[in-house]
């Protein structure tokens, strides 16, 4: 366990401390709401560069806090990934406090701002709820992310899937039809993913430190099939989704005049069925290291990938969103 005076950490550490490479699923949620806000024909560049804040600022608040809690019970001290700053002993916990609540305050300010330009004030209590759900995953005297009940992934469903997108949209564009909560809930079940391919990595040292996951729970086999499953799920709801859209006249308000090529003729048709094909194939890179068997410091690369694939998944349906409004 870090001692409470620890080492100043280099630039290199506090870089790997905020995960990057969990912030391109952060980006995910800006980019499909704001393609939604356009296919509904009114978005503001303003709002979404500061919903885009939001996303990453909450993302790197809740991996600092999850570094800082972790850390200081002791769960991190044989970790299996790359080092982390409390449990490595780079840096001080309190120093890594400091940075998850300065993240946090940094993405209410901006919030605040989002809000105030939009009017959309219920998100102030929705902001609230978010950095509590974040604060508590791991920290607190009873984390339910040590539960292995499905708490974690329901809140990583609800605030980095459901939240993110559809809050973007209303930001922007007072209406969010269903398809825009069923594009949110892809996006959902790829924060899932991330998340579970995270856990599987760290099933040894998370059971041995008592930190029941629900990957723990499940074991190998079953949270293996269960990534696969979350992934083909996102597919599944971008490709009814983008079918409702795109090739039905009405999937859209600011399509009813026609004007766009992908309601003319079958080219609506091809470009849905691209698109979906596209992603099923995008989603075998992460899938393939999952279901390969790899185990630890392997995975790492798995967790890079769905974070890409997440982003990935976010451009090829906001690209298509855009192309027929």
């Amino acid at each position: 366990m870090a001692s409470l005076n620890g080492p100043m950490a280099s630039p290199s550490d506090w870089l790997e401390g905020a995960r990057l490479r969990t912030l391109p699923a952060a980006m995910a949620p800006v980019l499909l709401g704001t393609a939604a806000a356009v296919q509904l024909g009114q978005w503001s560049a303003v709002r979404a560069v500061l919903a885009l804040a939001v996303a990453l600022l909450l993302q790197i608040g809740v991996n600092f806090s999850n570094d800082y809690s972790d850390g200081i019970r002791g769960t991190d001290d044989n970790r299996q990934g790359p080092p982390r700053l409390t449990g490595g002993g780079l840096a001080a916990p309190r120093t890594v406090l400091a940075a998850a609540l300065g993240c946090f305050a940094a993405a209410g300010l901006a919030g605040l701002v989002l809000v105030v330009l939009s009017g959309q004030w219920v998100l102030v209590a929705v902001g609230v709820c978010a950095v509590a759900a974040a604060w508590f995953y791991t920290g607190g005297r009873h984390p339910y992310g040590y539960l292995g009940i499905g708490l974690s992934e329901l809140m990583v469903f609800v605030f980095f899937g459901l939240v993110a997108t559809v809050g973007t949209t209303v930001t922007q564009t007072p209406s969010a039809p269903w398809w825009v909560w069923s594009l949110a809930s892809g996006v959902g079940l790829l924060s899932v993913s991330l998340l579970m391919v995270n856990n599987i990595r760290d099933i040894p040292t998370d059971r041995e430190a008592g930190k029941r996951t629900v990957a723990v729970r499940l074991g190998e086999r079953g949270s293996r099939a269960a990534y696969v499953a979350l992934l083909a799920g996102a597919v599944v709801l971008a490709g009814v989704s983008l079918w409702h859209v795109v090739v039905t006249p009405a999937g859209s308000a600011a399509t009813t005049v026609g004007s766009s090529l992908l309601h003319t003729g079958a080219a609506g048709t091809w470009a849905v069925g691209g698109a979906t094909v596209i992603l099923a194939l995008g989603a075998a890179v992460p899938a393939r290291r999952v279901i390969s068997g790899q185990t630890g410091r392997a995975l790492i690369p798995a967790l890079r990938d769905t974070g890409l694939y997440t982003l990935m998944w976010a451009v090829v349906c906001a690209a298509l969103l855009a192309a027929s409004a």
